[in-house]
């Protein structure tokens, strides 16, 4: 029996060799998403775990197979610590060794499942190699989960073709164990080479190719940290790769270990980049964007940020809390089960989660709604219903906000309607526009303060740094309060920051407390905003090409320059 058929016993546990790709999380296989929600065990690179962790299930345990740098007093002598993701560790052999294919097994004994992530494809790294042929001595059953190898999908993300219709031969080294031999055979050809190197020996590959035979003027490109937002690429020369690189002040760095890839070939760079490189071009490539709400809240706009080649980071600014006085609450949700209502309306996800809580509190489900007509406010609110079984009737066809609720929501009708009552579950400060509106349809209105909404905590002290200094590219108000909220428990966005509004109200605000608009959606819409924000710095990179300036994000501006007021 092979050793990928071979069932986990409870002596010897299951080994999945799992490649994480890249870089980009996106970029994990499904089936490498299967493997680690499935994982008992996860041992990996530092580099490599923020990519696969956030697949693993709760209470993973987590062992490193290199010691963290920061938490290493002298390099080199550190001893695998074991860690867990949101759960409670237990041992998984001695911490002690070193060496990554004992830790593999040992982390198997027990029956346990294993799943050993590396960088790129576990068929290209050569330690995986080497582990699976000790799991096969030692007759511990594994399988191989194939990863977009680093070399191809590094180019790919650059803009950096690797073969054209022509067909292009391409040669794939590794400089860090290349032969002379190697060099000089692909140096002799004049296909494309994809060099695995570092940033502070990249030129010394480039030397070893033009000693090989290669002419000094081939096209190269350099590319770190590929497939992330904090990909950058340079286009030289092999003859040329050195200055390039100390021009742009990369070189000398202490980061100089820092992996890179090169691509070197007649087809392969210059010219074909500047109309390729699709990811280092998107719109807010690179951008740190602070969004001021719950990582709930704001599941779908820092979706949109991220497409957009943001870095979104959520900062609460408020937090719900149970209403001061309960009974209304209670009251309502026993009518609601007795027949009192014929809607009831959710005006926001915290709404939904308020009223999901009492009906757990009594022993409730989502059969109470039987007979209920359900109206969520917008997508999130109706998505977050049907998490909780419950399908609304009525979501608006157009703008999602009170106002676009009440363009569908049909009036009184006493023929068709048995009842006449609402039940609008909502926080303590919310406006009476719903209200107003539903009472002018004929309808009569139960308006309970199912939560409140109070001043989120502080954040971080280096986040709080961030935002007065300038860390930050842009920040997105989606609503007054969250300008009030900010400022109050962070302070003022740094004047170099991008300013975008969801609304005339929430710039007044922003204004009001000395901020300078440059954004504000052309509807009010959280998804319309993060839109507008991507057409602002589409124009901004459009103007600095234009101007042969440098793209720049809006925190790489010189500290305490003036920025241009820009409102669209």
């Amino acid at each position: 029996m092979s050793p990928t058929t071979l069932p986990a016993g409870p002596e010897h546990g299951h080994v999945t060799f799992l490649g994480a790709g890249p870089g980009d999380p996106g970029l994990l296989t499904l089936r490498a998403v299967e493997a680690l929600a499935n994982a008992d065990v996860l041992v990996a690179e530092h580099e490599v775990l923020d990519v696969v962790r956030t697949h693993a299930r709760q209470g993973v345990a987590v062992v490193p197979t290199d010691p963290d740098p920061a938490s290493d007093p002298v390099p080199g002598t550190g001893a695998p610590q074991l860690t867990v993701v949101d759960g409670t560790s237990a041992p998984v052999g001695a911490p002690a060794v070193r060496d990554a294919a004992h830790l593999v097994m040992e982390a198997a004994r027990g029956g346990r499942r294993v799943v050993r992530a590396v960088t790129g494809d576990p068929g290209l790294d050569t330690d995986a190699a080497a582990e699976m042929l000790a799991c096969a001595a030692a007759g511990v059953p594994f399988e191989v989960v194939p990863g977009v190898a680093s070399a191809v999908g590094v180019p790919a993300y650059a803009g950096v073709p690797l073969r054209d219709a022509e067909g292009t031969d391409v040669r794939f080294v590794d400089a860090r164990t290349a032969s002379d031999r190697c060099w000089t055979e692909v140096g002799a050809s004049d296909g494309t080479v994809v060099v695995s190197t570092t940033l502070d020996s990249v030129a010394a590959a480039a030397g070893e190719l033009v000693s090989a035979g290669r002419k000094p003027d081939t096209p190269m490109t350099v590319t770190i940290a590929g497939t992330t937002t904090r990909q950058r690429t340079w286009t030289a020369t092999l003859g040329t790769v050195a200055q390039t690189l100390k021009q742009a002040k990369v070189l000398p760095s202490p980061d100089g270990g820092r992996p890179v890839i090169a691509v070197v070939g007649e087809r392969s760079a210059a010219a074909q980049r500047d109309q390729l490189s699709w990811f280092e071009s998107k719109p807010l490539f690179g951008w740190k964007v602070l969004v001021p709400r719950t990582k709930e809240q704001a599941v779908s706009l820092s979706d949109q940020l991220r497409s957009y080649g943001a870095v979104p980071h959520e900062v609460p600014t408020i937090a719900v809390e149970p209403p001061r006085t309960p009974q209304q609450m209670e009251r309502a949700v026993k009518g609601l089960v007795t027949g009192r209502y014929e809607w009831i309306a959710f005006t926001s996800v915290n709404a939904v989660k308020a009223v999901r809580e009492k009906f757990e509190e009594y022993g409730l489900d989502a059969r109470a709604f039987a007979g209920i007509k359900v109206a969520a406010v917008g997508e999130q609110t109706a998505k977050a219903l049907i998490a909780f079984g419950v399908k609304p009737d009525l979501v608006p066809s157009g703008e999602q906000s009170a106002a676009g609720l009440l363009e569908d929501w049909p009036p009184y009708d006493p023929v068709f309607d048995p009842i006449d009552r609402v039940f609008l579950p909502r926080a303590d400060i919310a406006t009476e526009t719903l209200v107003a509106g539903l009472i002018e349809l004929g309808w009569e209105v139960d308006d309970v303060t199912a939560y409140r909404t109070v001043r989120a905590s502080p954040p971080p002290a280096e986040t709080r740094e961030a935002i007065k200094g300038g860390g930050f590219d842009a920040v997105l108000f989606t609503s007054s309060s969250t300008v009030r909220n900010l400022v109050g428990i962070a302070g003022k966005p740094h004047n170099v920051t991008v300013i975008a509004c969801i609304g005339p109200a929430t710039a007044k605000t922003a204004e009001e407390h000395g901020l300078r608009v440059d954004v504000m959606a052309p509807e009010p819409s959280v998804l319309k905003l993060a839109e507008a924000l991507a057409d602002f710095g589409l124009r901004r990179r459009a103007a600095a090409l234009e101007a042969g300036d440098p793209v720049t994000r809006p925190s790489e501006r010189r500290p305490g320059a003036r920025r241009r007021r820009s409102t669209t």
